[in-house]
């Protein structure tokens, strides 16, 4: 568990997030970031997502930063992930006929799902802003159409970057993780344990 007596400040509305902090015990508040994430563009999907998650972070601590808020938090960590397949990068799925399409694809091969993360201080433990992003590998069920369809009809994957929730019905249509685990979920814990600790890893 990490104590601190000052909250951290998620930049993100994603529930997943909220509910990796909560689970870990890490005390925290949300504020959404606001930031136009289609303005962001990047080839390198590492580079990007770490590129994204620095917006939102920024774009927070900005806000606190003119409220003379700053010191009522630990730190501001923006977070973003993207699924990279077959050298294409895969967010949220515009529309069903989209989900289904990829997911054709996706079916019993490889993909990368890359998370950015950005921790702005200033805090006590966080001593210097740190930006990572962590990679994990995931082999995906080799699916028959009926169950592609079946997934998609479940309204998941349009929520989530790559089409997929491994905390949710999308546990089930995937064969196995390479890496760390939280980091397909929305955020790697063990990085941000490292961080809050005073890491400078």
């Amino acid at each position: 568990m990490i104590r601190s007596d000052r909250p951290l400040l998620l930049a993100s509305a994603s529930p997943a997030r909220r509910r990796l902090l909560e689970q870990a015990r890490v005390a925290h508040r949300v504020a959404v970031s606001g930031v136009d994430e289609d303005s962001i563009q990047h080839a390198d999907a590492r580079r990007l997502v770490e590129a994204l998650a620095a917006a939102k972070a920024g774009a927070v601590r900005n806000r606190l930063a003119a409220a003379g808020e700053l010191g009522s938090v630990s730190g501001v960590l923006g977070c973003d992930s993207v699924l990279e397949f077959a050298g294409e990068v895969f967010g949220k799925p515009a529309d069903d006929e989209q989900a289904i399409r990829r997911w054709r694809r996706m079916a019993g091969a490889w993909g990368e799902l890359h998370t950015g993360h950005c921790l702005l201080g200033p805090a006590d433990r966080c001593r210097a802003d740190r930006c990572a992003t962590v990679t994990t590998r995931v082999l995906f069920a080799p699916l028959r159409e009926q169950e592609i369809e079946a997934y998609v009809a479940s309204g998941e994957p349009l929520q989530c970057a790559g089409g997929f929730a491994l905390e949710g019905v999308g546990g089930l249509v995937v064969e196995r993780i390479e890496g760390c685990v939280s980091n397909v979920i929305g955020l790697s814990l063990p990085l941000l344990r490292r961080w809050l600790e005073g890491s400078t890893d």
